[in-house]
């Protein structure tokens, strides 16, 4: 059993990461201590573990939720994790996209500035009615 400070460096997550996903119910109420200090078990810091890289790769709380309901059901099939992943892959995209227009808007506008100009059109632009 390890408390939380231990965890964290361990999982690479932050401390008060740990006690919001505790919070919220991603993770279960670890055991406590005699001082009632936090107390993980190396299943809880596996499970920190699998939360932090499904965050790296970008998937949502409710993603997380859904792929650990998956994860728990003893009949299981990878079809129903590649549907998850195959959903969060279009929203990616979708984001990709989305960036994509937002640098091409803001390259449009920051080409029309020109420096030592005491007029912004780029500001201009944006106070437009």
């Amino acid at each position: 059993m390890q408390p939380i400070g231990n965890v964290s460096k361990i999982s690479g997550v932050n401390i008060e990461t740990i006690r919001y996903y505790e919070r919220i119910g991603i993770i279960p109420a670890p055991q406590r201590s005699a001082a009632g200090r936090r107390l993980f078990s190396t299943t809880d810091i596996g499970l920190l573990r699998f939360v932090k890289r499904c965050r790296d790769l970008g998937f949502s709380i409710t993603n997380i939720r859904n792929l650990m309901r998956v994860a728990n059901k003893p009949d299981t099939c990878c079809t129903d994790v590649q549907e998850l992943s195959q959903h969060h892959l279009t929203e990616i995209r979708r984001k990709i996209t989305d960036l994509q227009n937002l640098e091409k808007a803001l390259t449009e506008l920051s080409a029309h500035c020109s420096t030592g100009n005491t007029d912004c059109p780029m500001l201009d632009r944006l106070m437009a009615n």
